[in-house]
């Protein structure tokens, strides 16, 4: 393995070791402040993080508000608290020279709002923003307005060439980095475009050599490229390093970190960990946000995979092979469905999924009673933690709507990434992981349940191991 000698990213000396920033209350001030302690970048989540009373205690999230847009303030006050508690608690940990980033969802509710209000009461704790899941134009504007590093997050060449046209090239200065995150290695909402083939994956060294090229092009060559997704030992990335065909080169680690003393996920959680299988991870299109994401396929994956396998089209008159009247709803009016379609439905119904619900593409699916008022009572409770919600509807326009039918097939995703990070079942709710998880129950170092420190980590991986 060859030495890892620390590299500047942002005007510092860093190791070129990135701690990932992962969703709700997942990567938080502890976590992000010992991984800064150790040398590298540590990166807090500021997506609806935990705040804290004057005691230390965690504040509950409660919602008083009667409508979504009153919830949705609410949502942007307990956010901005929150990110501000926890750049607070990463600075003590990482001490005044610790380098420490925030990462922030472009498509999260009201980004910029919340962006603004944590950096300014931040200022001099936070080094950087890290942010994706998106097309994050304005990022580098408000960065560079506050004169600290941006981070874009991009899966592709492509994306990143056109955030640099529409605005990057106008505040190149204060680009920390690159962030290449794998689209189908990486852990949480992953970038595949409609170009790209979600079963083949592709070779992260040609793609990353494309953002290189491009970065050198237009003078960006001192600027490191941080490869995310899928990385586990350093020892199967030896060729990347001191590359010259792409340049200075460091890595980000987002699921090993959920296994240390420091992480903020429950017991439960972490011994999950312990037996994953290759194959474990399931990259799926189910999330509210349009984007395919990848996570532990537990019970409820699998119970939104079901869902979806009971759907059928309909036509509202007879039309084509359409010409089983079906009743629909309350007031049982009549949809038509072909022979077969009528067929699974009257025996869907027959297991218990008496309940049929349309769906914004023209299709209905069937849910026991017990799903339908859950699914429901959550669509009614939105609160407008993304900027546009397939499940609920919701969109931060004027209107508070995409303007499309709620999609039944999908699921509130800040309940069920705030029940899972506050000691939830970990088997019915959304579980976000890297593809690579399966070899916690592999690697020698874990050994017989051993969950390490951050630094006992970061020791390990500057090994290659």
């Amino acid at each position: 393995m060859k030495i890892l000698n620390a590299i500047k990213i942002a005007g510092k000396e860093v190791l070129p070791l990135v701690e990932g920033g992962k969703g709700i209350s997942v990567s938080n001030g502890q976590s992000s402040g010992a991984w800064s302690a150790c040398g590298g970048i540590g990166t807090f989540s500021a997506v609806n993080a935990d705040s804290y009373d004057k005691d230390g205690n965690l504040l509950p999230i409660v919602y008083h508000g009667k409508t979504r847009r009153e919830r949705h303030h609410e949502l942007i006050d307990f956010a901005i608290k929150g990110g501000i508690d926890q750049a607070k608690v990463a600075r003590d940990m990482a001490g005044p020279n610790g380098v420490l980033n925030m990462n922030v969802l472009w498509e999260m509710g009201a980004v910029e709002p919340i962006l603004y209000g944590i950096l300014e009461k931040t200022k001099g704790l936070v080094n950087g923003v890290t942010c994706g899941a998106g097309m994050p134009y304005k990022v580098a504007q408000i960065a560079a307005e506050y004169k600290i590093h941006y981070y874009p997050i991009v899966s592709s060449a492509r994306a990143f060439k056109a955030l640099w046209k529409r605005s990057f090239h106008k505040f190149s200065e204060w680009l920390g980095a690159v962030v290449y995150e794998d689209p189908w290695r990486a852990g949480g909402h992953n970038g595949i475009s409609r170009a790209e083939d979600p079963h083949q994956p592709e070779d992260p060294y040609h793609r990353v050599r494309l953002i290189r090229e491009f970065m050198d092009e237009v003078g960006l060559n001192h600027v490191p490229i941080i490869m995310a997704g899928g990385v586990w030992h350093l020892k199967d990335w030896e060729d990347w390093i001191d590359n010259k065909e792409l340049g200075p080169i460091a890595f980000q680690f987002g699921t090993r970190p959920l296994l240390t003393k420091e992480s903020p996920i429950s017991d439960a959680w972490k011994q999950k960990l312990f037996t994953l299988k290759e194959g474990d991870i399931y990259l799926n299109r189910f999330s509210p946000t349009g984007f395919y994401s990848s996570a532990v396929r537990n019970d409820f994956l699998k119970d939104l995979q079901s869902r979806s396998e009971r759907q059928v089209a309909f036509a509202t008159e007879i039309v084509g092979d359409h010409i089983k009247p079906f009743p629909f709803g309350p007031r049982k009016r009549l949809i038509y469905l072909t022979t077969a379609d009528y067929n699974h439905a009257t025996e869907w119904m027959m297991q218990g999924y008496t309940e049929a619900m349309k769906t914004p593409d023209a299709t209905i699916v069937f849910v026991t009673p017990k799903e339908s008022a859950q699914i429901l009572e959550d669509q009614r409770d939105c609160m407008g933690c993304l900027s546009a919600c397939l499940f609920s509807n919701w969109a931060q326009n004027e209107a508070g709507t995409t303007g499309r039918k709620a999609d039944p097939r999908s699921f509130c995703i800040q309940k069920s990434l705030m029940d899972i990070a506050h000691d939830g079942d970990i088997n019915q709710n959304l579980m976000f992981a890297g593809h690579a998880a399966y070899k916690f129950s592999q690697d020698p170092f874990y050994q017989n349940g051993f969950i390490p420190t951050v630094k006992q980590l970061m020791d390990r991986i500057k090994t290659g191991l």
